[in-house]
């Protein structure tokens, strides 16, 4: 090769001029070694879109997609640390990365769902079942309230029972007569507390067809007159969700109670 700038004769694989230090034209590039299968030669990575989607990846996501399953969440998370392994070791010639890496999320997700869906499948059963047992008895305690209001008011007015209901309730603040005796709060004279329905029924002298009043209750101001006896009975609202039992009184003051499906009759046992 010779120098461009002085015409000295220079070796083909220099770079200088051995006489005036200029850079001599490039050396022509020789093709290289053709790789010899067993040889020493390295085999160049394939390009990124051809390399092979990690087996590994696809089944950690597949795991993944069952994540609510406890053993495919821990199957998820365990072939996705093993893929994404994998993957960085194989410089290029393995794929599926962002594949593993939904794979793990899927897994870790269900991880942290799963024991809270069994502490809900746990706890929410019981948490109705307390509900419901709260509700049966605020029921018999609403029972024994409407008698003793009944004969608060028999006693009182001297008009017998309550012809219904809510003439033991008040119309305004310190409204007592016969019709509103102020004897109990405003839901249960509309016949409805804690999940449950209480119905009122009087019941009148024997060839009576409506309310008496008694001359008494008359010069107490009566203007509605009472009953000689009466029945309430106590349904869930929804049964199996606000209460299981229904219940039933009378003016005898014994509460009696029915099981599931039941309706509480004057026949029923009395509660415990």
């Amino acid at each position: 090769m010779f120098c461009r700038n002085c015409g000295m004769a220079n070796p083909d694989s220099g770079q200088f001029c051995s006489k005036c230090g200029q850079p001599l034209p490039a050396a022509r590039t020789l093709p290289g070694p053709t790789p010899v299968p067993g040889s020493s030669f390295a085999t160049p990575p394939p390009l990124a879109g051809d390399a092979p989607t990690s087996g590994k990846a696809i089944a950690s996501l597949v795991c993944g997609i069952f994540t609510f399953f406890l053993p495919a969440s821990i199957a998820a998370i365990i072939l996705g640390h093993i893929s994404l392994s994998d993957i960085r070791k194989s410089a290029g010639r393995v794929g599926g990365k962002g594949i593993a890496i939904t794979g793990l999320v899927l897994g870790y997700l269900g991880l942290t769902i799963i024991p809270i869906m069994i502490v809900a499948a746990i706890a929410i059963p019981n948490l109705l079942r307390a509900r419901m047992a709260a509700n049966e008895a605020s029921a018999v305690g609403s029972l024994r309230s409407i008698n003793t209001a009944a004969m608060v008011y028999a006693s009182k007015f001297e008009n017998g029972f309550p012809s219904r209901l809510e003439a033991l309730g008040s119309a305004t603040a310190g409204d007592t007569s016969c019709n509103h005796a102020a004897l109990l709060d405003a839901p249960l004279t509309f016949g409805r507390k804690t999940g449950y329905i209480f119905t009122y029924a009087a019941q009148f002298p024997e060839g009576a067809t409506a309310p008496i009043i008694s001359p008494k209750a008359a010069a107490k101001g009566c203007t509605a007159g009472g009953a000689s006896g009466y029945t309430v009975t106590a349904e869930p609202l929804q049964r199996n969700t606000t209460g299981m039992r229904s219940f039933f009184t009378d003016q005898t003051g014994v509460i009696r109670v029915a099981g599931t499906g039941e309706t509480a009759t004057a026949d029923s046992p009395p509660i415990q």
